[in-house]
This record gives structure tokens, C-alpha cells and sequence, in this order.
């Protein structure tokens, strides 16, 4: 007589089913944002956040509903209860936890392409957010000096210039999305205001910016970088400099150096024109 297959779940198996069965389900990640709306609480009194997987970290992003107010990688927090804590510190507003990220902040983040996201500069002035804001279109991958940023804000004839310029960066509110791991000072030196250089260079390797080949750059005197076949001198990291073949690089110092040797600026990276 033939046994039959006995395909149910063994005993024990049956008995971890049932415990399991038996546990509350955990509570989704944004039920206090549920229990704020389903009480009719505004969402302009407070902020939402998620983490988000970058190519540096996890990265903690803020948002009122009309825009980002704050980001921070975890790295720099170490913890959510942190960030909630220093986003309150900083702007008096309470960060919830939530699923869904800001519309649009994925790809920014994705492409390195942030400028048209609508960010919150509450806190600080004109020259400030002009400051910030000229840092915000310098592209992934590329880096450029306080000059730079500066004639790009419309400071650049401000006494202290460098000393504004390193203290606003100091305070960025939106690490990525305002990228100043992309500022260095005069001679190509990282200004890592916002950060320590751990955290600088971890932002600059993700991006492949190849720091090494630079300072090499820089030893052989050149802050810029010109092609002898097309005479035009550009930022060693743009898009346009990269694309130069050993042979034909020609480095210069500065730019008025640069033009005196017959060579134009990038219409693209535009170097400062000094």
C-alpha cells in the first residue's frame, strides 16, 4: 500500500508560523505624519525628512512642502534622532520621518544636477544666498576656486572676500545639494568649510574628481589648463580640459597668463578673467 506525501509544514514549522502570525505588524515609517494629517495639523508647521542612498552615504533630506530645508549625511550625524535634533536647532522647525522623498530630489541627487530644486536659504542675506547660490551651479564632477564664486555672486570687489565667502560655506544648510564639497581656495586647495576633509574627500572621490592628478597639475604650475590646438584655456577639472591630450596641454598660473599667450576663455567652465 503506497504512503501518501504529507506536504504540510512540519509541527515546529506550523508552531513559528502561528508566534509569527501572533506579532503586532511594525508601524510604517511615516505614521506620525499620518496622525498629523488625519488630525488636520498643517504641513507648514513642521518638516518631513527620508534617508536616501547617495554615492557617498546615506544622506538625511528636510522638506516643507514647497521646498528642501535641509541635508545632511549620515556620516556627519551619525544618527535620525541627531539629525531631527540639529534640523530643530537650526531652524525651529520639527523633522518627520517620512516615505516618500521631496519631488525631484531623486534625480537631483542621481545626476548631481540640483540647481533648480527649490531649496530654503531662511537665515541668511542677499550676499549670502548669492553665495550659496553660485556654488550650486558648479557641475558633478567639476571644481572651482572662491574667485570664481564670488564674481558669480556679485561680491567679488568685498573686503574680507575669502573670509565671507569660507564662513557661508561654513553654514550650508544642504550638503550635495549645495555642493561646496566643489569650492577650493585660490591655489586649488580643498575649502572644506562645511566639513571635515574626511567627509570632503569622500564627496570628491564619489564624484571622480582625481585630486592627485591636480596637485600634480599645480606643482608644474598650473592653476588652468589650455589646449594648443584649440587656445582655450579652461578649469582643469571641466568637461572641456578633460578631453585634452597630454601633448597638447598647456598649464598656466593664471589667467591673465593665459590670455597673454594668445589663449580665450572656456565659454563653458568660464575661468576667472584675472
Amino acid at each position: 500500500m503506497s504512503q501518501s506525501d504529507n506536504t504540510g509544514p512540519a509541527p515546529q514549522d506550523r508552531s513559528l508560523e502561528d508566534a509569527l502570525a501572533g506579532l503586532p505588524a511594525p508601524d510604517p515609517v511615516d505614521l506620525a505624519l499620518r496622525i498629523l494629517r488625519h488630525v488636520g495639523i498643517s504641513p507648514e508647521r513642521y518638516d518631513a525628512y527620508v534617508p536616501l542612498e547617495t554615492d557617498a552615504g546615506i544622506l538625511y533630506a528636510a522638506y516643507s512642502p514647497t521646498a528642501v530645508t535641509g541635508s545632511v549625511l549620515e556620516s556627519m550625524v551619525v544618527s535620525p534622532e541627531m539629525f531631527e535634533e540639529t534640523h530643530w536647532q537650526r531652524t525651529g522647525r520639527t523633522a518627520i520621518r517620512s516615505s516618500l522623498p521631496f519631488p525631484g530630489l531623486r534625480p537631483a541627487l542621481r545626476t548631481g544636477r540640483a540647481k533648480a530644486l527649490p531649496v530654503d536659504l531662511t537665515g541668511f542675506d542677499a550676499q549670502e544666498r548669492a553665495v550659496l547660490e553660485a556654488v550650486r551651479t558648479i557641475p558633478k564632477g567639476q571644481l572651482r576656486p572662491i574667485g570664481w564664486i564670488a564674481r558669480g555672486a556679485d561680491v567679488a570687489d568685498m573686503a574680507d572676500l575669502t573670509g565671507f565667502v569660507v564662513r557661508t560655506l561654513a553654514r550650508n544648510p544642504l550638503t550635495l545639494l549645495i555642493p561646496c564639497h566643489r569650492v577650493t581656495y585660490e591655489d586649488g586647495t580643498p575649502c572644506d568649510a562645511a566639513y571635515t576633509p574626511a567627509t570632503g574627500r569622500a564627496l570628491r572621490s564619489a564624484e571622480g574628481i582625481d585630486m592627485a592628478r591636480l596637485a600634480e597639475l599645480s606643482r608644474r604650475g598650473g592653476l588652468l589648463l589650455g589646449s594648443d590646438t584649440t587656445y582655450i584655456y579652461c578649469h582643469p577639472t571641466c568637461a572641456h580640459a578633460r578631453r585634452i591630450t597630454p601633448p597638447h596641454q598647456r598649464p598656466f598660473r593664471t589667467a591673465a597668463e593665459a590670455r597673454g599667450a594668445g589663449y580665450r576663455a572656456c565659454r563653458s567652465c568660464r575661468p576667472v578673467s584675472v
